[in-house]
């Protein structure tokens, strides 16, 4: 059965391993879809860990703009496609604001459509800002707004949401 699963959490609240631990129980072969990119040693550092805590027979796609090309092109390999962990949409959202701004409106639908019709399971990892306070300048209140009309769209296309609240999953949609 395909499956469509969408991982939300604050900073710090599991939600990564949560999703590794959905990808891994299922048996399949698993890409690990990047957003994050390297701006500093900070970060650098960061993406070294994930990577040291991921298993070795896992594939790696890094791509920081165009999550719908990276999905299609999963979709139309051959062979059954994989379960593609896509970490994370907060990363992604912030690449794609950074960058040329015709980029945002055109990357964000085709992500949408290539969510709703990948032929194989997706875990989606992705933050949620919904329970904070709002932001103090405009760029802030953009993002935060952005994030929470992108995490709504990828729940109504998902099977299931769980959120994740001290590395405890807290089921928001059950699957089917």
């Amino acid at each position: 059965m395909v499956n469509k699963l969408l991982v939300t959490g604050g900073i710090r609240s599991g939600k990564t391993g949560l999703a590794e631990q959905r990808a891994k129980a299922t048996g399949n072969d698993v890409v690990y879809v990047a957003t994050a990119t390297a701006g500093d040693d900070e970060m650098a550092l960061r993406i070294q860990r994930h990577q040291e805590l991921r298993p070795d027979h896992w594939q790696l796609a890094e791509e920081p703009l165009r999550l719908g090309q990276v999905l299609s092109e999963y979709a139309s390999g051959p062979g059954e496609p994989p379960l593609l962990l896509v970490d994370c949409m907060s990363l992604w959202l912030s690449n794609l604001l950074f960058a040329d701004g015709a980029l945002f409106q055109p990357e964000r639908a085709a992500f949408l459509e290539a969510v709703e019709v990948y032929p194989g399971s997706l875990v989606i990892v992705t933050n949620e800002v919904g329970l904070g306070t709002i932001g103090m300048d405009p760029l802030t209140r953009r993002f935060t707004d952005e994030l929470g009309w992108l995490n709504q769209a990828l729940a109504q296309r998902c099977d299931e949401v769980v959120m994740a609240v001290a590395g405890l999953p807290l089921t928001l949609k059950a699957g089917g």
